[in-house]
């Protein structure tokens, strides 16, 4: 008799937070995000964060490391877009990678 399937994993929730010198800190950027996480009722998330200019390559900033390790359904929220890269259109192009090209 085949055992059944073991249930899917739930979708893991990231929160990446960014800021671009030790002058600054995220913690409104966490405040913001954990508030939002909170009321979809989301878990808690792994908290991702970074002091590091958006000129560095996305992949070796901690968003690399998080998106390399995130599977299929998983959630990362961000304060806001600018976080994620230094254009729209960096951004669209992260958006577009294929699993295998991340």
């Amino acid at each position: 008799m085949a055992k059944p399937a073991a249930p899917a994993a739930a979708p893991a929730v990231h929160a990446y937070l960014r800021v671009s010198t030790d002058a600054q800190d995220t913690a409104n950027q966490q405040l913001g995000v954990l508030e939002y996480i909170e009321q979809k009722g989301w878990p808690a998330p792994a908290l991702v964060e970074d002091t590091i200019n958006g000129k560095m390559p996305w992949r070796e900033r901690g968003i690399g490391a998080l998106l390399a390790g995130a599977r299929p359904g998983d959630i990362v929220v961000v304060a806001e877009i600018s976080r994620l890269a230094r254009s729209t259109l960096q951004v669209l192009r992260r958006r577009s990678l294929k699993r295998s090209e991340i």
